[in-house]
């Protein structure tokens, strides 16, 4: 099994300027993803990790970290705009490096550097559901949701009148279905994603691995502040 993990990181960053490079516990939060990256690679064969940026200031900051990443890569302009997506910046990296190195990748693994709280145990875990389901296309990381689209979630109908997004007879929220957040934090894709050409990470065969533990990603500063107390308090039950 070939295997291509991806750090992809823009340069800019409206919510939280330089978030990516921006020190949390003493480290540049870049480097937690790295480090998860480079100790999940280890007990495997055939893996390259690769850095996906427009930035320059970013690839020299993971070069001199000298973890065992590759950095020839650089994302064109198109590929790290606000409105580009992700998926297209991964499969751009993954034909890239196809090319290179005249393989074919037989799953890629993504990491967001904005959601560093996970473990490789949970990359061992969601990779073994995955390789279980041979028509799934991929599985990405989720936490239990707070809000439930059948009890009290929202949105505006027609008739400028609000109602539940999803309808149902549900008296509790613990009688509701089950609804995830999606955390962000890592999606592995199997070839077959890229071969039938998806456009989202949410397909009609994707899968999910639930976390047992806090994760969240960095969207807005007070959430660089929440994840900044976590850590440096060590307030969570986990290594990252």
């Amino acid at each position: 099994m070939s295997l291509l993990i991806t750090i992809c990181v823009r340069g800019g960053s409206r919510g939280i300027p330089k978030k990516n490079i921006k020190n949390i516990n003493g480290k540049p939060l870049i480097y937690y993803s790295l480090k998860t990256a480079t100790e999940y690679a280890k007990e495997l064969k055939d893996v390259d990790i690769v850095l996906s940026t427009d930035s320059e200031e970013i690839k020299s900051m993971v070069e001199n970290m000298n973890f065992p990443i590759n950095t020839e890569y650089i994302r064109p302009s198109y590929l790290a705009s606000d409105t580009a997506g992700k998926v297209d910046a991964i499969y751009d990296v993954k034909k890239y490096f196809e090319n290179k190195r005249k393989i074919k990748y037989d799953v890629v693994l993504d990491l967001d550097v904005t959601s560093p709280l996970r473990t490789v145990e949970d990359l061992k875990e969601a990779y073994a559901l995955l390789q279980e389901n041979k028509e799934a296309y991929n599985i990405f990381s989720v936490s239990p949701a707070n809000r439930n689209p059948y009890f009290n979630m929202v949105e505006a109908k027609e008739n400028g009148f609000y109602y539940l997004i999803k309808e149902g007879d549900f008296l509790t929220r613990q009688s509701t279905p089950k609804v995830y957040d999606l955390n962000a934090s890592f999606y592995f894709y199997k070839d077959s994603f890229f071969i039938d050409q998806q456009k989202k990470a949410i397909t009609s065969k994707s899968l999910v691995y639930e976390m047992n533990h806090i994760c969240f990603d960095l969207d807005h500063p007070i959430d660089f502040e929440f994840m900044s107390f976590l850590l440096t308090n060590n307030k969570l039950n986990i290594n990252i």
